[in-house]
């Protein structure tokens, strides 16, 4: 695809995408519509940074196989290595299509049945720790299999072994192919029965999708495996270089982490300290391992390294009131309180000052690990704000709401007790692109009127202003392509995001925060491989107003369905931007009515399109779904606009009223 294509402006002639103007020429007619009008007199509260949050959980692959830069699977045995080799099963669950599943250990034994063990006494981590037993010249040992490689790509890792002097050596290898040479080594000459980590450090000499670690003794005796780990060296801290490269493209101010349904049965001290020391579960609410390598000082980490905001959410299903107050301690404290000694001793002496902090996550579903009525809850919900705000007072509180008689119930019990109230909606497939995109805009406005509502007829609200914060809010259906819950988005979805956008926009004054849900292959808005990382189409259009779209809105009016159109100042009032939506397979001109300023006839736009509603990218694949851009120009006050796109318009303001 075209990095330009062709789009008209009136008379203006715009470069944009050779797909466009494809879409254009099978279009009937140009759809020709009555007047927008735009007053730039008549401003909005200014849009909230935080409606372009983002949110991750310990799901699928949101951070391990898609954020997280761990190669290996089941890195430190919390399923028990076996002579039997089943690791993955399939899912039967009908709407998902089916998904792989890590059910058994992913490590395969080498040498005879029976060679390797699982010892259960003094284990290095978890439960058990694999034990093999040498026989002397045949090699014996572990490897796991299905590693995907790249030509010339250097690896490091670790291993942590103990063992009787006399297994040595053992031999930490990456091979490639089925040849003599293609493989690296790295051996360890000595051993000790006292765990010890060696360093590794591979170089691979060719592409393959399965690549093998494999770590074999070829001495007597037996050795220990303590934990393992693989990591590309190009890694910032743990993190995928590539996927790491799109966030900060992203560009998202705030972070919502660890869930989610994660969160109701996580315990926030298991992702504390040695990473190698910490134990592996299994996921308290989803399939798979939680391998505890991610804990809240990677997040943090990677919120230094994002630029960005954290808002952690802590446990208040099964976890104790104590515990989230311990968890806002070891995060914000002094070095010289219990937790923040703890975690200076994690080496990190300097308070992080989280500010934004999820009591709880819906906690009105049942399915909620800890759920309790409403009666209930309100009254552990106040137990854990007040607890909270003991550790530090200036922390920002997110109680769960539910639109309906929930979030009515927390309103009037809890109003002292929170800064602002959660919401939530995903939405299914239309079969109508119209009637599809619109779902996004129609929720948003939902919850906006509810809460409206609320303020008018709840007492204890009259003199707060609680605003939303719409903590996970996406499309969510088809099959899951890109593991648990990894579902595909078309330029469809992208669309419906971009009118979601809008509605946020619209209602400013009562929507503080927004967290797409999620950022990385679960429902996400990037998807990877084991080797790339690409942009969605709800990714495109996210990052496409994070960096383009203005931040104080105006009225517009007059809008033609299924048109969306939205238009805002710049912050600096140098600028006007104007958004439009058409999910419509016909060019559509658009006459503008722009009241109390001029704009000068050039400017820049910016468009999401592709050749049909069900275009999609894919991680690896040059994206069939760009943002594109070109300049523009605007005569007549009349504005073209593609078939099946969304599309900012930046336009300098000029001096004097119109």
């Amino acid at each position: 695809m075209n990095a330009r294509h062709v789009v008209m402006l009136a008379v203006a002639v715009v470069v944009l995408s050779a797909a466009i103007a494809r879409a254009a020429e099978k279009a009937a007619t140009v759809s020709s519509t009555g007047t927008v009008t735009i007053d730039l007199s008549k401003t909005k509260a200014p849009i909230s940074k935080y409606i372009y949050g983002q949110f991750i959980e310990h799901l699928g692959r949101c951070i391990y196989g898609g954020m997280w830069a761990e190669m290996l699977e089941d890195r430190k045995f919390f399923y028990p290595v076996t002579d039997e080799f089943k690791p993955w099963s399939t899912t039967s669950e009908k709407r998902a299509g089916g998904f792989k599943v890590l059910s058994g250990s992913p490590w395969k034994v080498i040498g005879e049945k029976g060679s390797v063990t699982m010892a259960t006494e003094k284990p290095y981590v978890g439960e058990h720790t694999p034990e093999v037993q040498l026989a002397g010249g045949s090699p014996r040992g572990i490897e796991q299999g299905e590693l995907a490689l790249i030509e010339g790509k250097e690896y490091v890792g670790r291993v942590v072994l103990a063992g009787s002097s006399a297994a040595a050596p053992v031999k930490v290898s990456l091979i490639w192919g089925d040849g003599e040479k293609d493989r690296q080594t790295v051996a360890i000459d000595a051993l000790s029965p006292d765990f010890a980590k060696t360093a590794l450090k591979f170089r691979a000499g060719k592409s393959t999708d399965n690549g093998r670690l494999e770590i074999v003794g070829l001495g007597k005796g037996a050795f220990r495996i303590g934990a393992v780990s693989l990591m590309p060296a190009d890694n910032v801290g743990g993190w995928r270089a590539d996927t790491l490269k799109l966030l900060k493209e992203l560009d998202s101010p705030v972070y919502r982490w660890p869930g989610g349904n994660f969160v109701s049965g996580y315990d926030w001290h298991d992702g504390l300290g040695d990473p190698d020391r910490r134990p592996p579960r299994k996921n308290p609410a989803w399939t798979g391992i939680e391998h505890n390598d991610v804990g809240v000082d990677e997040f943090l980490a990677l919120c230094r390294e994002l630029n960005t905001e954290p808002y952690v959410t802590v446990n208040t299903g099964l976890g104790a009131v104590e515990e989230t107050a311990k968890e806002v301690e070891y995060c914000n404290s002094a070095a010289t309180t219990p937790m923040g000694k703890l975690r200076a001793a994690n080496g990190h002496p300097q308070p992080y000052g989280v500010k934004y902090w999820a009591i709880g996550n819906e906690m009105y579903g049942k399915w909620q690990k800890g759920f309790m009525p409403i009666e209930d809850y309100v009254k552990k919900h106040n137990r854990c704000v007040e607890a909270m705000r003991a550790a530090d007072p200036s922390i920002q509180v997110v109680a769960v709401g539910n639109v309906g008689p929930w979030t009515e119930r927390m309103l009037r019990d809890s109003s002292d007790h929170m800064d602002l109230i959660s919401e939530h909606f995903y939405c299914r497939d239309r079969a109508d692109v119209a009637e599809h995109v619109a779902q996004i805009p129609n929720n948003v406005r939902r919850i906006a009127q509810a809460h409206r509502k609320y303020r008018e007829t709840i007492p204890s609200l009259a003199d707060k202003n609680i605003r939303i914060a719409l903590d996970e809010w996406n499309f969510w259906y088809g099959p899951y392509v890109f593991g648990e819950l990894g579902t595909r988005y078309f330029l469809k979805d992208g669309l419906g995001i971009a009118a979601g956008l809008h509605e946020y926009f619209r209602q400013s004054d009562i929507i503080f925060m927004a967290n797409y849900a999620q950022t990385v292959n679960v429902i996400g808005a990037i998807k990877t491989s084991k080797t790339a990382a690409e942009f969605e189409t709800t990714g495109q259009v996210l990052k496409m107003y994070r960096t383009h779209f203005g931040e104080i809105p105006v009225e517009v009016g007059g809008v033609p369905q299924p048109l969306d159109v939205a238009a805002a100042w710049t912050a600096d009032r140098k600028a006007v931007t104007i958004g439009v939506v058409n999910p419509t397979k016909t060019e559509v001109e658009i006459n503008i009515d722009l009241s109390y300023a001029k704009i000068s006839p050039e400017g820049r736009l910016w468009c999401v399109t592709g050749p049909d509603a069900m275009a999609y990218n894919d991680p690896g694949k040059e994206p069939v779904v760009p943002i594109s851009e070109g300049a523009a120009r605007i005569a007549s006050d009349k504005l073209k606009v593609a078939p099946l796109s969304a599309t900012i318009f930046r336009f300098a303001a000029e001096s004097g009223l119109k």
